[in-house]
């Protein structure tokens, strides 16, 4: 009979992002006892996400898994699936397009998001079920969990932590795990 070693990552069924006092851009995010720090959408929070409009929508959104850019961080603890970065990985974000919010590989016309950034912001990029299983056109896309810039500045309707935030919440991750924004 063959023993399963025990795992030594805790893992958490869901984390809460709520907006930080005083400020709609950017949120606390809470896990297992623990609060960090986050960057919103420039334009807050919302429940009618709409492609473009720069909120973070108010929504239960479960962890598929990620990235990483494993030519600058080594890949941290986590149950959650990270898979390293392909240099020629895109996220289709043209509503029209039969590809909407899914991975793409350049060269790709269409309207499309950069998932290996020079700004760092996707070093660690996890993807959210939101308007991915069931897509509606315009509906939003490439909602994630990434790393913020400095000063937290507003996203485009991600979330964003700090890479040293970012490797204590990853502890506590795993695939199905539900991020909470509740506005």
């Amino acid at each position: 009979m063959r023993i399963k070693p025990r795992s030594t990552v805790k893992t958490a069924g869901a984390i809460t992002v709520r907006i930080k006092p005083g400020s709609r851009t950017r949120a606390l995010v809470t896990v297992a006892g623990r609060t960090e720090e986050a960057a919103i959408g420039r334009s807050g929070t919302t429940s009618r996400k709409r492609e473009g409009d720069g909120a973070t929508p108010i929504a239960p959104m479960r962890l598929i898994g990620g990235y990483i850019r494993a030519d600058r961080i080594t890949r941290p603890q986590t149950a959650l699936p990270l898979r390293f970065t392909p240099k020629d990985l895109l996220w289709c974000d043209a509503p029209g397009h039969a590809l909407y919010n899914r991975p793409v590989k350049a060269p790709f016309k269409s309207s499309h998001e950069k998932m290996r950034r020079d700004d760092g912001l996707y070093d660690i990029c996890l993807v959210m079920d939101w308007n991915l299983m069931a897509r509606k056109r315009f509906g939003g896309s490439a909602i994630f969990f990434h790393l913020a810039k400095p000063g937290y500045t507003p996203t485009e309707g991600c979330v964003a932590v700090s890479l040293p935030a970012m490797r204590r919440l990853l502890r506590f991750m795993r695939r199905g795990t539900v991020v909470r924004v509740v506005g």
